[in-house]
């Protein structure tokens, strides 16, 4: 599956409702679709008709997490859109108040209760912190029992996967992290690609930061292929082997990021997006102490608090 690496983008497609759809083959062997629909700060009031939303459209991958307090939601939602559980790719992670062994395990059971599911198609750890170690064999435990099709972990810098990667029994199959134009995650991208672990990106657009979808080049881009800003970044993450769960609430633009599989960017236009990385996060870095700290202590309130709305970002 290394060797696949190159052309994960490449690996299959089908069509579905009048589009099509690509798939990438994770380390062990498990089809994904490399565009899903995210639903992290969707109110629990919104979500259920969001997912109903998403998947009359199209969508086939739900990414969801128990951090994001709307997992019976997008059960719920799953259930009444009718279509089969076996064709939609469900997601979900771990947080990390629940991490240690016996914790996570308990947890992924009540996220499965919550899903209205008997198995996840990819569970991940959503933070690199407190003891991942002891909520990974829990996931371990719970992939070979058939629980979990899927394992990986989110946020995780390269020194931390390559810890993971190299002393757990079984190898992560995604690392969920921050990707946009504006930071590219280039080196990540080369650690997780000699591991066979696949790159998947949150908040694809950088949630519209640093005027993202007034970018000039991005517009100029868009204008040469009649393609809207989100969908020229879209095509730019699908085209670079990246899985990507953009959210909207609105049914037109949950539409609109589905299509982007009937325009491919030039390689010249690829090196133009290429040249806008800050390398530079638009949100936090994992690895600064303080932010540490800070995570720390929003954990401790998240216990009595359950609404992640109210929070900063802690994807």
């Amino acid at each position: 599956l290394h060797d696949a690496l190159p052309i994960l983008i490449n690996t299959g497609s089908s069509q579905q409702g009048g589009f099509y759809m690509n798939y990438i083959t994770l380390n062990n062997g498990v089809k994904m679709p490399q565009l899903g629909y995210g639903v992290y700060q969707v109110s629990q009031e919104e979500c259920e008709r969001c997912v109903l939303d998403a998947l009359q459209v199209g969508y086939r991958s739900i990414d969801t997490a128990q951090s994001y307090f709307n997992e019976e939601q997008v059960g719920t939602a799953i259930e009444k859109s009718r279509v089969d559980r076996k064709d939609i790719f469900l997601t979900t992670k771990v947080w990390v108040e629940h991490y240690g062994y016996k914790a996570a395990k308990a947890s992924v059971l009540e996220s499965l209760r919550k899903l209205r599911t008997d198995y996840l198609d990819l569970c991940l750890l959503h933070q690199p912190f407190a003891d991942y170690y002891g909520a990974w064999h829990a996931l371990e435990e719970l992939y070979e029992a058939g629980k979990i099709r899927a394992i990986g972990v989110s946020n995780f810098y390269p020194d931390r996967l390559v810890d993971l990667c190299s002393f757990a029994r079984i190898k992560p199959m995604v690392n969920q992290v921050e990707v946009h134009p504006l930071h590219q995650q280039g080196k990540a991208k080369e650690w997780m690609e000699k591991y066979g672990v696949q790159m998947e990106a949150w908040a694809p657009f950088g949630e519209g930061r640093s005027q993202m979808f007034t970018n000039p080049v991005l517009a100029e881009i868009g204008a040469k292929y009649g393609k809207t800003v989100a969908q020229v970044i879209l095509r730019w993450h699908l085209q670079r082997g990246v899985v990507v769960i953009p959210k909207s609430t609105h049914r037109e633009r949950m539409q609109e990021n589905l299509e982007v599989f009937d325009f491919t960017l030039s390689s010249e236009d690829m090196e133009r997006i290429a040249a806008l990385d800050t390398k530079t996060s638009a949100f936090f870095a994992h690895d600064d102490p303080a932010m540490v700290e800070w995570f720390a202590q929003m954990v401790e309130q998240r216990k009595t608090n359950h609404d992640a709305a109210k929070e900063k970002k802690n994807r």
